[in-house]
């Protein structure tokens, strides 16, 4: 007799399970806040990084950022065309027309809460805040796809097709960043599998009720390509365009995603 193979399934997390991740997720969102009250043109991203440190400590969680793989801040802080994963430093000073991302995690009772965000320095020119608004557009209407049932590509073609959309509803052309992308998390902040910002439908482990993943699209004014810094850590575009991240650590339930990492 033949039996069918049970197709891989993105782990699930209890009620309670889920309620800790949030716990977790919302220290983060506090410190997200926190971090975007204290940027103003002079200050430095390493001030940033101790206003989430000081953030995230006073609520009894620690940052999960701090040491993971040796990375120094307790925040990324990512500077109009770098990408992801900017080294907080004193050295990188705010000014006018920056645009800032800034992503965070946060570790409480064991869960991980990871986010992100990218917010304005100033004012910004007219196709860089079409830019940011169109990431945070895309992470929005990418992630409802997170739901029980569907597979993890789905999510993946979802937020392929809200940047396309984006594009016409923001009026930019946009580059969705090369060989970065979404994760699974629970107990630690980088868990199978990884979650690609575009591609095909109908692939990949089940989403589950109570799967969570953290979604989260990186989109750039000019390419797709980036390049690391000889820092093995700061990733910028080729050319030198502005790029946005827009990240939130979000649970499959029966009554939709549920965002775990809400900015109250």
């Amino acid at each position: 007799m033949a039996f069918r193979r049970r197709s891989k399934r993105i782990p699930a997390r209890t009620p309670g399970e889920l309620d800790a991740m949030q716990a977790a997720g919302e220290i983060v969102g506090k410190a997200l806040q926190e971090v975007r009250a204290a940027a103003a043109s002079g200050v430095s991203t390493l001030e940033l990084d101790a206003v989430a440190e000081q953030t995230i400590r006073d609520a009894g969680a620690y940052p999960t950022f701090k040491g993971y793989e040796g990375f120094p801040g307790s925040i990324c802080a990512s500077v109009n065309d770098v990408i992801v994963h900017g080294i907080p430093d004193k050295e990188t000073i705010l000014a006018e027309g920056d645009l800032v991302s800034i992503d965070c995690g946060a570790t409480l009772d064991g869960w991980v809460g990871d986010s992100a965000w990218s917010f304005a320095v100033g004012e910004l020119d007219a196709d860089v805040a079409a830019l940011n608004k169109a990431t945070e557009y895309v992470l929005m209407e990418g992630m409802q796809a997170m739901v029980p049932g569907n597979l993890l590509t789905d999510v993946s073609h979802a937020l392929e097709q809200a940047t396309r959309r984006a594009e016409q509803k923001f009026g930019v052309d946009l580059f969705i960043v090369d060989g970065y992308g979404g994760h699974g998390i629970g107990r630690t902040m980088h868990e199978d599998p990884y979650l690609a910002n575009e591609g095909r439908p109908g692939r990949g482990p089940l989403i589950q009720e109570g799967s969570v993943l953290a979604i989260e699209p990186m989109l750039t004014l000019g390419t797709e390509d980036s390049a690391v810094l000889e820092d093995d850590w700061t990733v910028v575009t080729l050319d030198g365009s502005f790029a946005a991240h827009w990240e939130h650590t979000v649970a499959a339930t029966a009554d939709g995603p549920r965002i775990l990492t809400r900015r109250y």
